[in-house]
């Protein structure tokens, strides 16, 4: 009868042992992602430090091209709602993993 229950700690033991390896693991991949978001995060708070409001520019701050100075072009506003998107799909793919843990 000890045999027995040895085996059974034995193969708790090592389920135990796989299931944090799995923890382990997967919080490694979190602090990653957690890293990226951090840098898009980064990236998105430049932007809109850079960013200039309609309206609050001087009339005579024109860049050579003809745009205000400091205002964002067709181009940098599509990267800035394309980083946006990703960012909010993050978040939706985390809420969704978090309540299909629950």
């Amino acid at each position: 009868m000890q045999d027995f229950d040895g085996q059974n700690m034995t193969g708790d033991v090592s389920l135990l042992e796989k299931n944090i390896e799995l923890l382990v693991a997967r919080l490694t991949d979190c602090q990653q992602e957690n890293d990226v978001l951090r840098s898009e995060l980064s990236s998105l708070e430049n932007i809109l430090r850079n960013y200039k409001l309609p309206g609050t520019l001087g009339s005579s701050a024109v860049d050579v091209c003809g745009t205000p100075a400091g205002a964002l072009g067709y181009a940098e506003k599509v990267q800035v709602k394309q980083k946006l998107v990703l960012i909010l799909q993050k978040i939706e793919m985390e809420l969704r993993n978090n309540q299909a843990l629950s």
